[in-house]
């Protein structure tokens, strides 16, 4: 099996388990009990929490954990549109291509009565920090952009972007589940207020995360009961998981020069291959994205037969269409940055990591072009094209 879709989840690190491991057998105990067994678990999430805040450039009481960065995002936004509230500042910039987890929530408050706004992405996959400076009036309480896209894995000017929402006193979050342990991240010289990590994106364990608050951002609550997390997130802390993302985080960063160098000479061997299928294109900027990101769209394919053939090859992929949703809407990632619906219907997303070989990235080339080149054979879209009764959208 070879796999390719690191962006939806990481295998965990063998140092990620054995944190884990360690933590269930020597500190199981409550974190908030007052005797000596609670209080070394208690010592060992303190230590996490500034394992973690050393990764990122933050304070250790700045360090929120949750569970995963969907929760992290809800809580962002909320906490900041509270604020904005409290001050008659209804007015949200956020862009077309942001998460689910920041379109659902930025609904649910345009829903209460704040004004969204949805900035444009360029064709490249990049916001710029024009757009951003633009947008903000006199009643925005906040800008979230994202970090990386989990898509097309296109990065943006963050701290940039974090400069001129500082300058003019508003709220900026950036959901940094896809850079961190991939990208550097540091909320101090980036301008970051509030910041969303998911620890199984980088070989930490699944329903675990953080949300990184700066210093005086009061957060409201989502979920009610005990004074865990400074009273601001209820419920005992899951310090196995904790310790887990903590020391996958720290490898992450440690290693990140090395694996990114490995990584990126991969990523454009994958990215040279697949362009070499006629009628293909890749999504979003080439050189300013993810180190492990290539997505691809084919003209003349679905994108879910092209998993699941893929599947019967052993490599397992993803693709932007929301087949999994059962639903037969192209992905809005691609939408967003001009992609036709006929074209980002034929996508593929290919997520690779430092444990990926060359030898797999050769395989996956001769794969992929094997399986577009039999799609299109069986496809009557794809005669007409071939017989000139219809266009090719891409060249």
């Amino acid at each position: 099996m070879i796999y390719a879709d690191n962006a939806a989840t990481t295998k965990m690190s063998r140092s990620a388990i054995n944190a884990m491991l360690s933590c269930m057998e020597n500190f199981w105990g409550n974190p908030s009990s007052l005797y000596d067994f609670g209080q070394k678990a208690a010592e060992n999430l303190n230590r996490a929490r500034e394992i973690i805040a050393n990764c990122i450039g933050a304070n250790s009481s700045e360090i929120y954990f949750t569970s995963g960065g969907s929760e992290a995002d809800n809580q962002a936004l909320i906490s900041a549109a509270a604020i904005g509230e409290k001050h008659g500042k209804r007015h949200i910039i956020s862009t077309a291509f942001e998460h689910h987890a920041i379109l659902h929530t930025l609904k649910k408050l345009e829903r209460k009565g704040f004004e969204i706004e949805l900035l444009d992405v360029h064709e490249d996959g990049i916001i710029s920090p024009q757009q951003v400076g633009e947008a903000i009036r006199e009643d925005t309480c906040l800008v979230t952009v994202m970090f990386a896209n989990n898509e097309i894995g296109t990065v943006q000017p963050i701290e940039e972007i974090g400069k001129i929402c500082r300058a003019k006193k508003v709220l900026f979050h950036t959901d940094a589940v896809q850079a961190a342990g991939h990208l550097p991240i540091n909320v101090q010289t980036q301008n970051i207020d509030m910041l969303s990590i998911s620890a199984h994106k980088f070989h930490g364990a699944k329903g675990t995360g953080i949300l990184y608050a700066r210093k005086g951002i009061p957060l409201t609550n989502l979920i009610e009961g005990g004074a865990q997390e400074k009273g601001k997130r209820a419920g005992t802390e899951n310090l196995p998981a904790v310790m887990a993302m903590a020391t996958a985080l720290k490898d992450a960063c440690d290693n990140m020069t090395d694996n990114n160098a490995k990584i990126l000479a991969l990523r454009e061997k994958l990215i040279d291959g697949l362009a070499k299928i006629p009628h293909s294109t890749l999504n979003g900027d080439r050189n300013n994205r993810l180190p492990g990101n290539v997505s691809f769209c084919f003209e003349g394919i679905e994108g879910e037969s092209l998993l699941l053939l893929l599947d019967d090859k052993g490599i397992c992929a993803s693709s932007g269409s929301a087949c999994t949703s059962g639903s037969l809407d192209p992905s809005h990632v691609l939408l967003a940055i001009g992609r036709p619906h006929e074209i980002a219907h034929g996508s593929l997303r290919l997520t690779i990591d430092e444990n990926n070989t060359a030898e797999e990235i050769d395989c996956i080339i001769k794969s992929v072009g094997e399986v577009v080149e039999y799609l299109r054979s069986i496809s009557p879209l794809w005669k007409d094209k071939i017989s000139g009764k219809r266009e090719f959208i891409l060249s």
